[in-house]
């Protein structure tokens, strides 16, 4: 029987939050592997917004759906910016 003088705790975990970066990594690695351009797809996805784009392969286009897709933009512009060495 339970101590109903004591408080009891319930604890969800919590999923570790994607990071943008990964999720695209994991999205472009599965179009290579599935045969379609990465870059054109990607692309395709921040325009339209029609998740089609991304494959199911790897579970990609899930993946890619928890990110919005301005944070996508961001990441892609934040990685170039540092590759260009501008900032």
């Amino acid at each position: 029987m339970q101590n109903l003088n004591h408080t009891q705790y319930f604890r969800v975990e919590k999923e570790p939050e994607l990071q943008v970066k990964d999720v695209l990594k994991v999205v472009f690695e599965a179009m290579k592997e599935k045969g379609y351009n990465p870059v054109n797809q990607i692309v395709g996805y921040i325009m339209s917004g029609d998740p089609t784009y991304i494959t199911n392969h790897n579970n990609a286009r899930s993946l890619i759906m928890k990110v919005e897709r301005d944070e996508v933009v961001e990441e892609i512009l934040r990685a170039y910016i540092k590759n260009e060495d501008w900032a």
